[in-house]
């Protein structure tokens, strides 16, 4: 039976397994899904294609003969590609049968790609049809069985067979309790408000959507402009304090930087209602108690992903009103429309958009879960085959690794908001002044002039920092744009001091996205910096720290992390 340690902090074998999918993970977004009928179809287009060009497909056979051959005879060339982990062990190399073995798969899977890339699919069937065809590629790699995996191979013979029996363990336990996917963390070591979400304040503000927490000062005197952190509504908010060294709410604290953070509420089928204009309605609630407890006029209000268009929504409102209660905003990895190139687009159809609808109407919500597996099959090498090799192959058990706790305590979406969320981001209502209606006003996001600090993740396959870019563009005012050098996850969760660590700033603004690149100029370590100092010239004098959280109005009611983020 596999050993579970109730010790966080993982040997750093399982510690770089862990941060070798961070980079994949996609975090919080509205998503259509993925149907099994759509894959189906995409298939049938593939197969119509070979039957219109059968001339491709035979020149494609014969590229594949000929690379055959080379490898059988020992002039191929081939080699996986750079940052490819699943052919790193050196048996790949060294042994004559692994090295054709995998050669052979990777010339078969260039053959497929090929056809494809050349094929007379318009390019939006065609990028659906490259993601179909590496789901099945990718499924067939032979590091996925136990003969064509060499490391899973010595550990059953270093084990003295222990980790086959291992294995097994763990494959019966996702199929009975993770619905058959492989698990992606070990849960038993992590418990929000012990080792997760630690930081001391206390829930001073709830209503039915929300519980608002501030937190205790950690320094004498504080600047008197409040900051507000508004999280995604899929996804828990301690991604932003989730342990020492890692918490954006500790590092806010520690420079002196007053801090609120809104808490959603997990959201059940009897909230199926709730929708846009809700949300927006709580969030104003959440700032008039901001305001009045630290009797600041206006506050500073942070979010990211679908908690930033959250944030954009109220934004729009408050501008349509003339209301300058908001101050400064940052908005991290987060597109507003559907204009760039990306993953969460690729079955984004008419009919799927409307299935995905009719989904969560009849359940009343969207489920984390559900969201979580759409997801995990969007990234298969790192985020379901790389589990299926480490439980089952190797019988090692899930990593403990916060962050992928985090990722994995999912929430849900009411039906009503999902279905908006859907609208907003397939017919670009962000994009179009006057498209989208917010608490009776019409949201026109040119008109938003307060100073906003955009982050992006460059290498970010679920929000591509080009449809952030977008979105900074989209509004008004003064925009200070910042592309970091990581992923969506990791672009958020970069606390300073990561030597490998950089981001980019360029000031301008073009309308091509590449030309501001080319133009910016590259700082080393993490943006937190940058944006510590923006916060502080947009966050008043400094004052004297609050002696106890809340006020006479406001009296604390629970101590953080509080009583919505523990319900499940």
């Amino acid at each position: 039976m596999a050993v579970v340690t109730e010790n966080p902090r993982q040997s750093e074998s399982a510690n770089a397994f862990a941060a070798s999918v961070e980079q994949a993970l996609p975090g919080p977004n509205p998503f259509v899904g993925l149907r099994p009928c759509d894959v189906l179809a995409t298939v049938q287009q593939i197969g119509a294609q070979a039957m219109r060009q059968p001339a491709l497909v035979m020149e494609q056979e014969m590229t594949l003969a000929r690379d055959m051959l080379g490898i059988v005879t020992g002039h191929a060339k081939s080699a996986p590609p750079q940052g490819d982990k699943r052919f790193a062990d050196t048996a790949w190399q060294q042994n004559p049968i692994y090295s054709m073995t995998m050669r052979g798969y990777l010339a078969w899977r260039d053959s497929i790609a090929g056809f494809v890339e050349r094929s007379g699919l318009d390019a939006n069937t065609k990028e659906r049809a490259k993601f179909v065809a590496s789901l099945f590629t990718d499924a067939a790699s032979p590091t996925n069985t136990l003969l064509g995996n060499p490391a899973a191979l010595k550990k059953v013979v270093d084990s003295g067979g222990m980790s086959l029996l291992d294995g097994l363990n763990n494959a019966v336990n996702d199929l009975l309790k993770n619905q058959g996917m492989p698990a992606q963390v070990n849960k038993t070591a992590f418990e929000v408000g012990k080792n997760l979400g630690t930081s001391k304040g206390a829930v001073v503000f709830r209503n039915e959507l929300l519980e608002l927490i501030q937190y205790s000062p950690a320094t004498t005197e504080v600047y008197s402009r409040p900051q507000l952190i508004v999280p995604p509504q899929i996804n828990k908010f301690y991604v932003f304090d989730l342990a020492e060294g890692k918490s954006i709410v500790d590092y806010l604290v520690q420079n002196e930087l007053q801090t609120f953070v809104v808490s959603w509420r997990n959201p059940t089928s009897a909230h199926s209602h709730w929708d846009l204009d809700t949300y927006v309605s709580a969030l104003m609630e959440a700032i008039a108690a901001v305001r009045e407890i630290t009797g600041s006029e206006d506050v500073n209000v942070h979010g990211a992903c679908s908690g930033a268009m959250t944030i954009s929504a109220l934004l729009g409102h408050l501008a349509s009103r003339g209301d300058k209660t908001v101050n400064a905003t940052t908005l991290m990895v987060a597109v507003l429309d559907n204009s760039a190139d990306s993953q969460l687009g690729l079955f984004a159809t008419p009919e799927a958009v409307a299935a995905a609808k009719q989904h969560s109407i009849a359940r009343g919500v969207l489920a984390g879960e559900e969201m979580g597996r759409i997801f995990a099959w969007m990234r298969p090498n790192d985020l379901v085959w790389n589990y299926w090799v480490n439980n089952y192959l190797m019988g090692n058990a899930p990593p403990a690794f916060d962050v992928l706790y985090w990722n994995n305590d999912t929430t849900r979406l009411p039906a009503k908001f999902h279905g908006q969320l859907l609208d907003i981001f397939t017919e670009n209502l962000f994009s179009r002044p006057g498209a989208l209606t917010v608490l009776g006003t019409p949201v026109d996001l040119s008109q938003v002039t307060c100073d906003k600090y955009v982050v992006a993740g460059i290498t970010d396959h679920i929000t591509p920092w080009k449809g952030v870019y977008g979105t900074a563009r989209q509004f008004g005012g003064n925009t200070r744009f910042v592309l970091s050098s990581s992923g969506h996850i990791q672009s958020l969760i970069n606390p300073p001091g990561n030597p490998k660590a950089k981001y980019f700033l360029n000031p301008a603004l073009p309308a091509d996205a590449d030309a501001w690149l080319s133009a910016a100029q590259t700082e080393k370590d993490s943006w937190w910096a940058n944006w510590r100092d923006w916060l502080v010239e947009r966050s008043g004098a400094r004052r004297a720290a609050p002696a106890a959280p809340g006020s006479e109005r406001h009296p604390a009611l629970a101590d953080a992390p509080g009583t919505y983020v523990l319900e499940a």
